[in-house]
């Protein structure tokens, strides 16, 4: 498809035009129909993904445009990644400054921007040292490699022995570490033999819990505090304390996975501060960048993060000064403009509102803050996707998960008369049903 033109490369297709910037030849499609940019996304792309078909084109704030001009409140947030709303031009900002003057060092050398944004992170949510990666499944691997370290040379565990506890219904990724703890077939079938070492319990049950951890051998226990994927489920109050004592009593290291939970989405600056309970290691990332760059995080104290030596863990572009600049300012977005408190008292609101839906369409409405779900009845004539189809067409973009659940999670920055309009949406989809 690419043909050779003395030291660049065109795209062979004649009806394109050509343009030439700094000595490279730069092709410029022509403006395409959303039908258009669903068939060469399914010719030339893997086939990894099943996307709600609306072709966007740009973003700002709560909303999102697609290449027909239509206007759409986004309502996943891309999976809390833009906590912040789209495009915010604080973070936009820093990005374009940091980007015209140092991106990209590795970790072979210091930059100026690193210890900065270490000292800030490390300061806010109350850990001696902080591991930066790029992708919440890198925090994740990171967290992982980290709790076997602490076993082996902390606690003594033989070697090669290790085991980490995870929880039914997880989801931190799909690398072959993560979807060796998934309980999902659409995860892990196809894709074995899998990492060993890992072991699960249920959700929520402490008793369950208790069991699996006396063996001597666990290093940690790693968990969401509201299960994402699995359709915001949410743990009976006083689950985090007990995960809490209970890793206490038995010497094993609790790891939240704040990932697409933390940074203000429930209505705290981390889910586990509902119950005031410090893990022992948080994973950060999504929002951490306000969803402009990849930027992942591991926050932990010295006795567990110092067992890590130099050349055991790293990263090319983990720690890069552009995604650090990146990061202090989506960090300082969060903070000044009281994000957290925000999605504390919006959340209330849409759930009050969205309890008002008829019972014989949406079945349970459950959440915390701004990560909210609502579980639709399905029959003969509708379903969770046929309800997101409306949804789009009714100027709201949605998700469904688990076939029968979809997740209403906007960015945390929604005003209440905003809110208002969204349910209004929502509830003149589901009437219509």
């Amino acid at each position: 498809m690419f043909s050779k033109v003395g030291r660049s490369l065109i795209w062979a297709r004649p009806a394109l035009t050509r343009n030439v910037h700094y000595g490279v030849r730069v092709v410029s499609n022509p403006r395409l129909s959303s039908e258009e940019v669903y068939a060469r996304e399914e010719r030339y792309g893997a086939h990894n993904y099943h996307p709600l078909p609306v072709a966007l084109e740009r973003a700002q704030g709560l909303h999102m445009w697609d290449v027909e001009g239509k206007r759409y409140y986004d309502f996943l947030s891309a999976y809390s990644a833009v906590n912040q709303g789209h495009c915010h031009p604080k973070i936009i900002a820093a990005l374009n400054n940091q980007a015209s003057k140092l991106t990209l060092t590795s970790r072979a050398f210091y930059n100026d921007v690193l210890g900065e944004y270490e000292e800030l992170v490390t300061t806010l949510f109350g850990y001696h040292k902080v591991l930066p990666m790029n992708t919440g499944v890198e925090a994740g691997e990171t967290a992982c490699k980290l709790a076997r370290k602490w076993a082996y040379k902390v606690k003594h565990v033989p070697e090669n022995k290790a085991r980490i506890i995870f929880a039914n219904g997880n989801f931190w990724g799909r690398t072959m570490a993560a979807i060796s703890s998934s309980t999902d077939p659409s995860s892990y079938e196809g894709f074995g033999p899998f990492m060993p070492g890992f072991d699960l319990v249920p959700y929520n049950n402490l008793p369950a819990l208790e069991q699996v951890l006396q063996n001597p051998n666990v290093a940690a226990f790693m968990m969401e505090p509201i299960q994402g994927e699995a359709g915001v489920v949410v743990p009976d109050p006083g689950y985090l304390t007990g995960v809490r004592e209970l890793c206490t009593k038995h010497n094993v290291l609790f790891i939240a996975d704040e990932v697409q939970t933390g940074l203000a989405r429930t209505g705290r600056r981390l889910a586990v501060d509902h119950e005031a309970v410090r893990p022992d290691l948080v994973m950060l990332g999504k929002a951490l960048s306000g969803g402009v760059y990849p930027v992942s995080a591991v926050l932990c104290d010295d006795e567990v993060m110092l067992t890590i030596k130099p050349g055991e863990h790293g990263s090319t572009y983990g720690g890069n000064p552009l995604g650090c600049r990146v990061a202090i300012a989506a960090l300082e977005v969060l903070e000044d403009e009281k994000l957290a408190e925000n999605a504390e008292r919006m959340g209330q609101l849409l759930r009050t509102e969205l309890e008002k839906l008829p019972s014989e369409v949406v079945t349970t409405v459950r959440g915390k803050g701004l990560l909210n779900a609502i579980v639709i009845k399905e029959t003969k004539d509708y379903n969770a996707w046929k309800v997101c189809l409306r949804l789009r067409d009714n100027g709201l973009l949605a998700k469904p998960t688990h076939g029968d659940i979809i997740r209403l999670a906007p960015p945390l920055i929604i005003k209440e008369e905003e809110v208002r309009e969204c349910v209004d949406i929502i509830q003149k989809t589901i009437l219509s049903f």
